[in-house]
């Protein structure tokens, strides 16, 4: 039987099954270049992704011309770079704790709810920083305190809504749906940053923060035209058992340890961006713009990356495909810490960054595969913690590397090793190598895994078949 959630109190109806795709993944209907482009029929198709999707992208962009606002008026108001990365590393602990801490409160109630109250809280951040901006003289504490109460509830906001993805969209729209996603982030990264910069200079600060508190707007608007979306059995108490047995599945999940693992290796020895100054300046004779460019190139391939995702729902075998994509990204570093031509090195970071956005949608969909719906929130907590520090660990690695053997070995090592990593991972974990796409048959509509006809293992698994974001 079909398990569907009960009505809560208020008579709202809770999300019901979506009515399957009229083609699904595989079906041959999409061919040639066209089934390489991102598929945006979720959107059409499914009434309660495309306001949550919506919602996304608006609140998305608005945060993006915040990020840059913040970076820029600290700049302005100390003249220091040291104080501006202050400003960011002070965000560091607050958005890893409240991602952590807030997996098992969106595994405790209705992830709607989660969601409106996340959006105010977010608002509530930017307000403060547009108020402190419309001061005479703006005061510095505030770039501190706000950004840290909006990075403590970023993680919240992230693991409710992909919490939420699998009461929205049948499993067969699954992977497009989480392409579409990744798409509009990418978008978001590109859109924002080059609108701020036209309002700052036009308008100020002030304006920037305030269209970021009415994007929140939009989002909660958007949040408050879902149906009800309460965790699968009512749900589990938060507290610090149910953290641990968040982190206990994602231990005891070999597909979803794998997904994890390979990701964070990639990260902490392949990231090379705390490289890009000092290669910038003793490799390419370059400057300022040259570090722009290392720095815009992978986000240009992670945005072309994404809009070319349209296969990806009709790969078999996503852990493979992960483990492909991972070795490609290092590859690509390889090449670039060995490149002594600036557009050449360029252009293996616009290979570095499809890579990795390619990689993230499939690792995304063996994680909503993997994960019961009552254990959604805080695996996806766990994860967006491993995205958000293993950039960060990344960058520390590479700089105590770069000091010790130059920032061209660190680079290229980095890469060898991310090479290493991804095929130790798969080595160590067949499971994940081997996982098998189940969106037609491991999930049910209602967002319940459905044991395997063939070996009876848990939804997602392959060999057995089926088993438990980025």
């Amino acid at each position: 039987m079909r398990q569907t959630p009960p009505t809560p109190a208020g008579g709202r109806m809770s999300a019901r099954a979506p009515r399957p795709s009229p083609e699904p993944r595989g079906s041959g209907t999409r061919r040639g270049v066209g089934g390489l482009l991102v598929d945006t029929g979720p959107l059409w198709r499914h009434q309660g992704f495309r306001r949550l999707w919506t919602g996304q992208m608006v609140a998305g962009v608005g945060s993006q011309l915040t990020v840059v606002a913040v970076g820029y008026q600290t700049y302005r108001l100390t003249g220091s770079t040291a104080m501006v990365g202050l400003v960011s590393l002070g965000q560091l602990a607050p958005l890893l704790a409240g991602s952590v801490l807030g997996g098992p409160v969106v595994d405790a109630f209705d992830r709607r709810k989660v969601m409106l109250v996340t959006q105010v809280l977010l608002a509530a951040g930017a307000a403060g920083l547009a108020v402190n901006a419309m001061l005479g003289h703006p005061l510095l504490w505030p770039m501190f305190a706000f950004t840290a109460e909006s990075a403590a509830f970023q993680g919240v906001d992230w693991a409710a809504r992909r919490s939420s993805l699998r009461r929205l969209v049948p499993p067969a729209d699954l992977a497009a749906s989480l392409s579409l996603q990744s798409a509009a982030f990418q978008a978001t990264s590109v859109l924002g940053p080059a609108a701020a910069g036209l309002i700052i200079a036009h308008a100020g600060f002030s304006l920037v923060y305030w269209l970021n508190v009415a994007s929140f707007g939009v989002a909660f608007i958007t949040v408050t035209r879902l149906p009800a979306l309460p965790p699968e059995s009512g749900g589990q108490p938060a507290g610090l058992a149910s953290l641990a047995g968040g982190i206990s599945y994602l231990r005891s999940s070999r597909p979803l340890a794998g997904a994890f693992l390979i990701d964070l290796g990639a990260m902490v020895f392949g990231m090379p961006r705390a490289l890009f100054p000092a290669l910038a300046l003793t490799v390419y004779h370059g400057g300022a713009t040259t570090v722009g460019y290392l720095n815009a190139a992978p986000g240009l391939g992670a945005l072309i990356g994404s809009l070319l995702t349209g296969h990806i729902g009709r790969v078999a075998r996503p852990g493979r495909a992960v483990a492909v994509c991972v070795v490609g990204w290092g590859a690509a570093i390889t090449g670039f810490g060995l490149a002594t031509w600036l557009p050449a090195a360029l252009a293996l970071l616009v290979v570095a960054g499809a890579a990795d956005v390619v990689s993230s949608v499939f690792r995304m969909v063996i994680v909503q595969q993997s994960t019961p719906d009552a254990m959604q929130g805080r695996v996806n907590s766990l994860v967006f913690a491993g995205i958000q520090g293993g950039p960060r660990l990344g960058d520390a690695e590479s700089g105590m590397v770069a000091a010790v053997a130059g920032p061209q070995f660190a680079a290229w090592s980095g890469g060898l090793l991310s090479i290493a990593t991804a095929v130790v991972t798969c080595w160590a974990i067949p499971q994940f190598y081997r996982y098998r796409n189940v969106a037609s048959a491991a999930v049910s509509f209602a967002g319940a895994p459905v044991e395997s006809a063939d070996r009876g293992g848990r939804a997602g698994e392959a060999e057995p078949e089926p088993g438990p974001v980025s």
